[in-house]
């Protein structure tokens, strides 16, 4: 990773981690989920409001170390006015980031903002902690009442 985007990546999960964006409870949510990440301790609750296939509106509550509450933070920004089958698309190409690298088929710069996860993979024993929100978001979209774990 370069040095600019490493730079980029910690000013982001700070930013998101300390002042995580959407965080509340969603009222009028149609589908929500709830996810646990037990090697770190991060949990959260995902709630949607879903409308002719669109995310109409997202937010999350929760806690859990900065790059759990960056990612869902980054989630909410990134899937709102989103179709749901596009939304489910985004989940595989941040999850290929996260758990392959920057050299996999999802390459950062097609992803934005979202980019900035890309310095995670660096630091594998947090992978777990950004894609809680994603497997989180995944388990709402399909009404999967069970909780979501990383493990």
């Amino acid at each position: 990773m370069s040095d600019a985007l490493r730079e980029l990546y910690q000013e982001v999960i700070v930013d998101h981690g300390k002042r995580p964006r959407n965080f509340h409870v969603l009222e009028g949510a149609t589908h929500t989920a709830e996810g646990f990440n037990p090697l770190c301790g991060d949990q959260l609750r995902i709630y949607l409001r879903l409308a002719d296939g669109v995310i109409e509106d997202i937010a999350f509550q929760g806690q859990g170390c900065a790059i759990a509450q960056a990612s869902a933070s980054l989630l909410t920004l990134a899937v709102k006015g989103m179709r749901q089958e596009q939304a489910l698309a985004l989940f595989a190409r941040v999850h290929a980031l996260l758990t392959e690298g920057p050299g996999s088929q999802a390459a950062p710069e097609t992803l934005g903002k979202l980019a900035v996860l890309a310095g995670v993979w660096e630091f594998p024993l947090r992978v777990k902690c950004a894609s809680l929100a994603w497997h989180t978001l995944r388990s709402a979209l399909a009404g999967d009442p069970a909780p979501v774990t990383t493990e």
